[in-house]
């Protein structure tokens, strides 16, 4: 029976996967601030899919929490099989008026704690030759975003990082896939205070459990880099041929709140 440790699983795509997983039979390990969305999808998977799910509350943008999850995961036994790194939060506002106590906690999530965990599990990956892991980044992560430049920015390292890393150990029995969704029905907008831009506003967005849906199938497959729908594909294929001041006036333009 193999095990999945996914980090932002109390909402959106993370508990979709978690949901996805449990119903594959892997046992699982949430990690989210939200203890009691937690406990309440541990008792309805556990229940229906009798698997065994181990929660841990925690904020993953703390200094030392990657390593606190590891320690606890390794003091438990829990061998992980498949690591979902998908904890992360964007902010929506010019930089030189946005909060940089938040931006700093951005950073943190979506860069150093994913690089951390990808760090302490992947070596434990190698010793076995064999696991999978999954970044969440974004189609995001193919252009600059004004308006949204942090988030953005950690986007692209995901991007690259995952790419990097997944050509160091395929030969090692290991995948590591860069998952690039588009603007998703999720918590994601609200939390970034973005419902009114125009990439969202009023538009038919594909759901958390469609992007989960894709993404697992991605992930097991070993795809390096899955981009979820055609129009985001051809779209993040397309920017490389287009003058980069070029992107970056589109991309503002989307990020613009919608008149």
């Amino acid at each position: 029976m193999k095990t999945a440790l996914i980090t932002g699983a109390s909402s959106g795509i993370g508990y979709e996967l978690a949901k996805i997983h449990a119903s594959k039979g892997d046992n699982l390990v949430l990690v989210a601030r939200n203890i009691s969305k937690l406990n309440q999808l541990k008792n309805e998977l556990e229940k229906q899919y009798k698997v065994m799910v181990y929660v841990i509350e925690k904020d993953l943008s703390a200094t030392n929490a990657s390593k606190e999850l590891f320690d606890e995961t390794q003091r438990k036994n829990i061998q992980i099989d498949y690591l979902v790194n998908n904890a992360g939060f964007g902010d929506f506002g010019m930089f030189y008026e946005t909060d940089w106590k938040k931006e700093e906690q951005m950073i943190n999530l979506n860069i150093t704690c994913l690089t951390h965990l990808t760090k302490l599990y992947l070596q434990e990956m190698v010793k076995r030759k064999s696991g999978k892991i999954m970044n969440v980044a974004s189609t995001a992560a193919f252009q600059s975003g004004p308006t949204m430049a942090v988030y953005y920015a950690t986007k692209a390292y995901v991007l690259s990082f995952s790419e990097a890393i997944d050509n160091e150990v395929r030969d090692k029995g290991i995948t590591v896939t860069a998952l690039c969704p588009g603007a998703t029905e999720s918590g994601f907008q609200a939390a970034a205070a973005m419902e009114e831009s125009a990439l969202v506003k009023g538009k038919k967005l594909p759901t958390s459990k469609e992007v989960a849906e894709y993404g697992y199938k991605a992930m097991m497959s070993g795809k390096t880099v899955a981009i979820h729908g055609t129009m985001n594909y051809i779209m993040a294929n397309a920017i490389r041929f287009v003058p980069r001041k070029w992107v970056v006036k589109i991309t503002r333009k989307l990020q613009d709140k919608a008149h």
